[in-house]
């Protein structure tokens, strides 16, 4: 079964897809655009094109666990992914995953130009990552 994480922000939105057996992440992009819309048609042509039978979007709480706009925006984008898909969507605590995403990229040498580009994918990689570790763990 093939997963997709997204981490959705203001200017892009970053997604990660898993492998086949749902296991490892594999492919990852970045959407360009500021507009709801064109976020959800990408989305919609990643689904189609993978196969993805689940969604995990990032869920960004404050650092003290409370939600600000940011989680409103996430559980906004959360139902129209539901309506528009119908495909199950689970909210993903996303803390410091752009953080340690940036961290990733300065530690393998990327400059803070080329890791603008990359972040937002890398950091729904992560998301992808630590939720396919909760499932495993899971049993």
């Amino acid at each position: 079964m093939r997963i997709m994480a997204i981490d959705y922000g203001d200017a892009h939105t970053g997604v990660a897809i898993s492998d086949l057996t749902g296991f490892l992440a594999g492919y990852t992009a970045t959407i360009h655009t500021r507009l709801r819309e064109e976020v959800l048609s990408r989305l919609g042509e990643l689904i189609r094109e993978y196969g993805v039978e689940e969604l995990v979007l990032g869920y960004p709480k404050n650092m003290d666990g409370t939600l600000g706009p940011r989680a409103e925006k996430a559980r906004e984008l959360e139902e129209a992914l539901k309506e528009r898909f119908s495909l199950p969507v689970v909210l993903w605590d996303e803390r410091r995953t752009t953080i340690d995403a940036h961290n990733i990229l300065q530690n393998a040498g990327k400059n803070a130009r080329k890791r603008k580009a990359v972040v937002d994918s890398v950091a729904a990689a992560l998301i992808l990552e630590g939720y396919l570790t909760f499932r495993r763990s899971r049993g």
